[in-house]
């Protein structure tokens, strides 16, 4: 089994400071090499008003070699100034907007492949909030609201960055009535596990395996691994899906989910992530 070096950080939209916090917490020096990415913001202004938002967000806490890169219509990604920043960086850093829009300046790039690769055998961490926190895994959902995500069609997934695989990332989880939507993704495809964020509330991936939970929220998870019974390909577009033994579990700060075995455990407590202690935080 592939030994993964790096981590994933997550969160699920709202206000970010803990995740600053946490990301800056998990820095052994202030000198470390952060690039902010805002390409899911569309409009070229407010990239850039986003991208440096963050970057002031990451100063703040004492960063001192935080930089935000351009990645656009009219920048793109694979220019050597780039493939050089983003194979020195210690933490990548994507924020929200369109993941679509993200997925698609990233997929494909020489730069996206230096990050896969940096990933798996660095102790690099690759961090994003909500559409940055969905582009993590290998397919992501982009549609799909309320109860009619449970009509066969209403649901849509396209192809994601692939830091992760058989994950889909899900962001404003219970603020936006999102369980429909990732249910059924998971109904459709039970390889998959389902990982709903509410805002505020993040996780570590550590090892491509152990979900741990941070902030003041609920992650849900969704697995499909024991479903007996789904008409999910079978029914009609525009029909309700049916599913049976579809698994559900909850998990707060100081519990994980290990991916592999399937397995919702209590984190001991000296592993725990504790953002609030960052100093200046």
């Amino acid at each position: 089994m592939e030994q993964v070096k790096g981590k994933l950080i997550a969160l699920g939209g709202g206000d970010d400071e803990g995740l600053i916090k946490l990301i800056r917490s998990k820095i052994c020096e202030r000198t470390a090499h952060i690039e902010v990415i805002a390409t899911a913001t569309p409009q070229p202004l407010d990239a850039i008003n986003s991208g440096n938002a963050y970057k002031e967000a990451f100063e703040e806490l004492g960063c001192s070699n935080v930089r935000f890169m351009r990645i656009d219509e009219n920048h793109p990604a694979d220019t050597p100034e780039n493939l050089q920043r983003i194979g020195s960086a210690s933490v990548i850093f994507f924020t929200g907007g369109d993941q679509v829009r993200l997925a698609n300046f990233l997929n494909g790039t020489q730069l996206l492949h230096i990050m896969r690769h940096r990933y798996r055998a660095e102790d690099i961490i690759i961090s994003g909030t909500s559409a940055g926190a969905a582009i993590m895994s290998d397919r992501m959902i982009y549609d799909g609201y309320g109860h009619y995500s449970l009509i066969k069609g209403e649901m849509k997934t396209t192809e994601g960055c692939s830091f992760i695989r058989h994950v889909y990332i899900d962001t404003h989880f219970a603020e936006r009535g999102r369980f429909g939507r990732l249910a059924h993704a998971v109904a459709h495809e039970p390889e998959y596990i389902g990982v709903g964020l509410s805002e505020e509330t993040g996780i570590i991936i550590k090892g491509g395996d152990q979900v741990e939970v941070f902030g003041p929220g609920v992650v849900t998870i969704i697995d499909g691994g024991d479903i007996r019974f789904s008409n999910t390909r079978a029914v009609e577009e525009n029909e309700p899906i049916a599913v049976d033994n579809l698994k559900m579990h909850l998990l707060v700060h100081g519990y994980r989910y290990c991916l592999r075995e399937h397995l919702f455990q209590a984190v001991p407590q000296g592993e725990r992530a504790t953002p609030e202690a960052v100093p200046g935080g």
